[in-house]
């Protein structure tokens, strides 16, 4: 049974109806965007929210009537995608800070066979120290959204210099013509 129509759509302001119209004529617009600009511009020239649905291409007048009461709250934002979708977070801080810290240390180069630090790396370090369901997706989103871009930390040695073994010590060789072999 669809949704009673409790809250009715607020008097649009001119310069909201021009935009309504707007997107609803623009062929670069998302189309979810322009069908809810559809079923808005339908409600305000007084069609029922079951019409303003079928017009807009809605399967069901609850959608139209919801999005009314977003848009009488939000304005022309009701029409993007709502926020508060998708998975929510489901690392504390503190398991986040734990990843941080992980990170800021160096790994035993005997043990982890490594002197830096990858996802996959950093995946096992943390499922071995309390956190045994973290994925590496997971810790390169943690990572970014402390500001870590994945290549910019990294140490890469110079191209056509190499340190090598010999009588005296490590030494470090200059190839003289890496220029000429990078074109």
């Amino acid at each position: 049974m669809p949704t009673p129509q409790k809250e009715p759509l607020r008097v649009l302001g001119e310069q909201e109806q021009k935009e309504l119209r707007r997107i609803v004529g623009a062929t670069s617009e998302r189309m979810d965007v322009i069908k809810r600009a559809r079923a808005v511009l339908g409600v305000a020239r007084g069609q029922s929210f079951r019409a303003a649905a079928t017009e807009a291409g809605f399967a069901s007048s609850d959608t139209v009537c919801q999005l009314v009461a977003r848009f009488n709250r939000q304005g022309l934002r009701a029409l993007l995608i709502a926020a508060g979708r998708g998975r929510k977070p489901t690392y504390s801080q503190q398991e986040r800070q734990q990843m941080m810290e992980t990170l800021k240390s160096e790994p035993v180069r005997k043990v982890d066979a490594s002197a830096t630090w990858s996802l996959s790396l950093l995946q096992h370090k943390l499922r071995e120290t309390g956190l045994p369901k973290v994925g590496a997706s997971t810790i390169g989103r943690v990572l970014h959204q402390a500001g870590y871009v994945y290549g910019q930390s990294r140490t890469w040695c110079q191209t056509g210099t190499v340190l090598r073994k010999r009588k005296e010590g490590v030494v470090r060789v200059h190839d003289p013509k890496t220029e000429e072999k990078k074109a």
